[in-house]
């Protein structure tokens, strides 16, 4: 009898410390990701560890209502058609990806919008198991907590089209002296076709490769618009 009474306490501390466990994750996910449902983020990581020399970094936010059509059409389109579709992972994509990888290809990025979200907000650039364990988490609790439209609102905000301008609006202004909202498919689809890697990417002197991409972009943003893509966001 003795030895029972002694072990209850340690199944009680057990059960503490793993809800403990638990509950540091949850509830930190929620702190980082539900406000912005209604919050702007006030700057992001690949902000504060820009390097580019731009001080201050250009950029310029823009609500949803701001950004007019051209331009969250081509990001989908450049980046993750599948985005109204799939709760954060395209796993058709990592297939891919992989099975690429093993055929003698190079190993491609299957990241979607909601994982680049994630990763501009709070993380760095990387493929160590860690960082990608923690853009998965953060990953869930955007798609949990955000409604897909907000997602993609963030993205237009902050990704990074040039060294130190981020966000569409930014770059829209930076490279066609306009808003977003006037930006014309074409010019939205050179934008979108740097990323995610506008470091090696440029539009103000696009490559062979960006200008065949621009065109590609060009032609799934005609489908989507046809498809009423936007129009699944609503």
């Amino acid at each position: 009898m003795a030895k029972r009474k002694r072990r209850k306490p340690r199944r009680r501390r057990w059960r503490k410390w793993s809800a403990i466990a638990i509950a540091i994750p949850v509830v930190a996910g929620v702190l980082l990701t539900l406000p912005l449902r209604w919050l702007n983020p006030v700057t992001t990581s690949f902000i504060v560890r820009d390097d580019s020399g731009r001080v201050p970094v250009f950029q310029e936010w823009r609500a949803w209502g701001q950004l007019g059509s051209a331009a969250p059409l081509a990001v989908v389109a450049a980046e993750d058609q599948r985005f109204a579709d799939h709760f954060g992972f395209d796993f058709g994509s990592i297939r891919k990806s992989l099975d690429d990888a093993e055929n003698g290809g190079n190993l491609r990025g299957a990241s979607t919008i909601s994982q680049q979200v994630a990763k501009n907000l709070y993380l760095w650039s990387g493929r160590s198991f860690p960082r990608k364990g923690l853009e998965a988490w953060l990953t869930l609790n955007l798609e949990l907590f955000l409604p897909k439209r907000r997602i993609l609102e963030l993205y237009l905000n902050v990704a990074e089209f040039a060294p130190g301008v981020y966000g569409v609006a930014a770059a829209s202004s930076y490279f066609f002296g306009k808003t977003p909202a006037a930006l014309t498919d074409r010019e939205a689809a050179l934008l979108a076709a740097v990323l995610p890697n506008p470091a090696r990417l440029q539009v103000e002197r696009p490559s062979a490769y960006v200008r065949e991409r621009q065109a590609w972009i060009f032609g799934q943003m005609q489908r989507l618009r046809r498809e009423r893509w936007l129009a699944a966001l609503d």
